[in-house]
């Protein structure tokens, strides 16, 4: 059963009612982040019932030891963490000397929480009544700001209803902070220096290990009826803790306020000696603004990352609400200002998976970054993991590879492999060639190629590199064979001739070579100097090209698919419509032997490879291999129903896939996997909007030209979404009976619409059908 508790609305994310049993999970639906920090939607006040506190800051990590028995030759000797921050939210209320806390209110009434996604701010509104009878009024709103990305803001505002009462906010910094996933509770922070001077307070802190120097500030101003007072304030300061007491006797029926700016800087930013001085103008900045000025300037910014991002549907609320909230947090999460960060699975919403890079970001985040923002931004990504390829051949070398050939890491925050699972860190290679994909994708969209001699090609022969040597010779089959791989479902581990793993492989290697090719006859400088860098022969390149051109892919000639490894028709295989729901979602209720021995796939696998390489497969090839794995995926990775909704639009197939479409969108607002606690699917969200746009708009790049196909699913009226390519920006708008084209920026644009040629011109929109 899927949660439904989040109310439907266009702009906003909702909750109304206090729930304990929720808070969690709303922790995570409410977060908040600017791309430089984030954290989870954690109560200001005191909350003593089951909550997981996190605040994070973009870039800043810990290298947990991984906990194994046993060590093998390669293994990664840490698990990176983005680690949970010191606290910088709180404020303590106390009233009449008793604790706000919504755990032991007699009763809580009105709860309202809004996560306004339109404007960039989160809110939290209720009524209670204390132990000591007095009923209170609360309303509290907060954001990151997006143009001063050091700093946070909050109005906490509380009214006695019942009578007079003297109300003490404790605003505080706290540094004694642990994370909930640590191996083996290592102390994580340092805590270097307490300060404070007038109403500002200051908690120098660094990272054990990896030695990242931070400063968390905080200032406050409080308010009677929104009029600015002067309260002396009580100072408490400890080791690791800092707050002020502004105590005000708050009459029946009025307002007592407090401001509170915080946040974070860093050494990554900042030299490590000025941290303080940085904080202080900081706060200078944002306390001559104020808040009303710092919450106008953030609707300002969130209102020009909406104009080119926005994808608007009409007829279907939950679903206009679901594709918002995906961008929201995307772009809550990583904005491209700096080289050094990528995107992490969970963002700034939780702990799993550590906050570090996955392949996600190649296969799903780039798309929508390159459509949606200025192409400098996707390729800021790409240059991530060129500035990565000397740990990629490092991480090669610990597995006995040579000659530079390169093994990107699945899970990273340096370069360096920290995936602490064997059968994963071993054997998911797949990712390398997701990596080599972007490189392609990027320049397919977007016509820039001076990436590839500038850098992308020396990416491109590590890679190659690797997957010459990875595979070896099957003197049975005649063929290349890639033996112990785990492919993109991980309900296999440690199987042969993964499908989709050998034809990225021969991809990668036909690729890499044409590449060189080309830039040896068009870069003739950029090629020798990358040849003579990297040492590269035509002997070497014959050996890569016996690889290819051999490869084995396994195939059944009775159902006329390739199949997903060598063993899968040796499965019992029992589709998941005939497999009971008691029994769903599998990787919560069975054994990890009877998931490895069953037919069923966590994600797209074999599909996922017609999705990369649509354009080598006929439509009834692809018919028929969806009609053969779909019935096998149960979809338990947040990255597998938008590929099958875009192949199940493809496919004319459109109540399926809207139906796939309305599980990726709203994958966590409906909890579909049941782990929303957690955090956040963020990379998984680009997906959604790949669903709209290549699923339901078709959009494809076919021989250079941009082009569309659109469908609507029945139960819209209309949806529109806007792309960048090529410097051109164009609107696309479909309703059920036509489709609107106009092209708002750029001049004259040949595109394919429907497989015909159609010129769109500036600014004058055109109805096709």
């Amino acid at each position: 059963m899927n949660q439904d508790y989040i109310k439907p609305d266009n702009w906003s994310i909702i909750e109304e009612g206090f729930d304990a049993s929720r808070v969690k999970s709303s922790e995570s639906l409410f977060s908040i982040g600017n791309g430089a920090m984030g954290q989870r939607a954690n109560f200001e006040e005191q909350y003593t019932g089951n909550t997981f506190q996190g605040s994070y800051i973009a870039g800043v990590y810990y290298p947990d030891k991984t906990r194994v028995g046993w060590w093998k030759n390669g293994y990664p000797e840490y698990f990176a963490k983005v680690l949970n921050a010191p606290n910088w939210i709180g404020i303590n209320v106390s009233v009449n000397g008793e604790q706000l806390d919504l755990n032991t209110c007699k009763s809580v009434a009105n709860f309202r929480r809004e996560l306004n996604m339109k404007e960039g701010w989160l809110s939290r509104s209720f009524k209670a009544t204390l132990l000591n009878n007095i009923q209170v009024e609360v309303y509290i709103k907060r954001f990151l700001s997006l143009d001063l990305d050091e700093v946070g803001a909050i109005n906490y505002e509380i009214k006695p209803l019942n009578s007079d009462a003297e109300i003490i906010f404790q605003p505080y910094l706290d540094s004694g902070i642990t994370n909930e996933d640590t191996n083996w509770d290592d102390k994580f922070w340092d805590t270097t220096e307490v300060s404070h001077i007038n109403n500002q307070a200051f908690i120098e802190a660094k990272t054990m290990k990896t030695d990242f120097h931070t400063c968390t500030f905080m200032e406050s101003k409080v308010y009677i009826s929104n009029k600015p007072i002067l309260v002396e304030h009580n100072v408490k300061a400890d080791s690791n803790h800092v707050s002020f007491s502004y105590a005000y006797p708050v009459k029946q029926g009025d307002t007592y306020s407090i401001h509170k700016y915080g946040g974070y800087t860093v050494d990554r930013n900042h030299k490590k000696s000025e941290l303080i001085k940085e904080a202080k103008r900081a706060l200078k900045t944002a306390t001559k603004k104020g808040f009303l000025k710092l919450l106008e300037d953030q609707k300002k910014a969130w209102a020009n990352i909406w104009e080119m991002a926005d994808v608007t549907i009409d007829g279907d609320v939950k679903a206009q609400q679901g594709i918002r909230f995906n961008i929201f947090q995307l772009n809550q999460t990583y904005l491209g200002k700096d080289s050094r960060l990528n995107i992490g699975p969970k963002g700034f919403t939780g702990e799993k998976y550590g906050g570090s890079t996955y392949w996600d970001t190649e296969a799903y985040c780039i798309p929508f970054y390159m459509a949606t923002k200025d192409q400098k931004v996707a390729r800021t990504l790409l240059e991530y993991r060129y500035n990565h390829l000397d740990k990629a051949i490092e991480n090669a070398e610990k597995l006995g590879f040579t000659n530079g050939a390169a093994l990107y890491p699945m899970v990273t925050m340096n370069g360096e492999e920290c995936h602490n699972e064997w059968e994963i860190t071993f054997e998911e290679i797949h990712r390398n060639g997701a990596i080599a994909f972007a490189i392609y994708n990027y320049h397919r969209f977007t016509g820039d190629y001076s990436y590839i001699p500038e850098k992308g090609l020396e990416v491109l022969i590590g890679i190659a590199r690797f997957w010459q040597q990875r595979a070896n010779f099957s003197k049975s089959k005649n063929k290349y064979v890639i033996l112990g791989v785990t492919g993109p479902n991980e309900y296999e581990n440690n199987v042969n001739n993964n499908w989709y793993t050998n034809y990225l492989a021969k991809w990668c290697i036909d690729y890499t070579i044409a590449q060189i090719e080309n830039v040896e006859a068009e870069f003739s400088s950029d090629f020798s100097r990358i040849a003579k860098k990297v040492k590269l022969t035509k002997k070497e390149l014959a050996l890569w090209k016996a690889v290819a051109d051999n490869m084995y892919f396994p195939y059944s000639e009775k159902h006329q698919v390739y199949l997903q490894q060598d063993g899968f028709l040796d499965k019992e295989l029992i589709s998941v419509k005939d497999l009971s729901k008691t029994q769903r979602p599998i990787n919560q209720k069975w054994s990890w032997d009877r998931i490895l021995r069953s037919p069923y796939i966590k994600q797209a696998d074999v599909l996922q490879g017609f999705y990369f390489f649509e354009d080598q497969f006929t439509d009834e090839s692809l018919e028929r291999h969806f009609d053969f794995y779909e019935p096998f995926t149960v979809h338990e990775s947040s990255l597998s129903p938008c590929v099958h909704s875009i192949q199940a639009a493809k496919l004319g197939r459109m109540e399926q896939a809207y139906t796939f479409y309305l599980r990726t969108s709203r994958l966590d607002l409906d909890d579909y996997n049941h782990e929303v606690h957690e955090g956040l699917h963020i990379t998984s969200m680009a997906g959604t909007w790949m669903s709209i746009v290549e699923g339901f708009g078709g959009m494809r790049v076919i021989n250079g030209k941009l082009s569309f196909a659109p469908k609507i699913p029945k139960q819209w009226k209309g949806y529109s979404f806007k792309i960048n390519f090529r410097n051109h920006v164009l609107k696309v708008n479909v309703t059920q009976e036509q489709t609107y084209l106009e092209m708002l920026c750029g001049e004259e644009l040949e595109i394919l619409f429907n497989d015909k040629p159609l010129v769109l011109e500036s600014n004058v929109l055109k109805a096709v059908s």
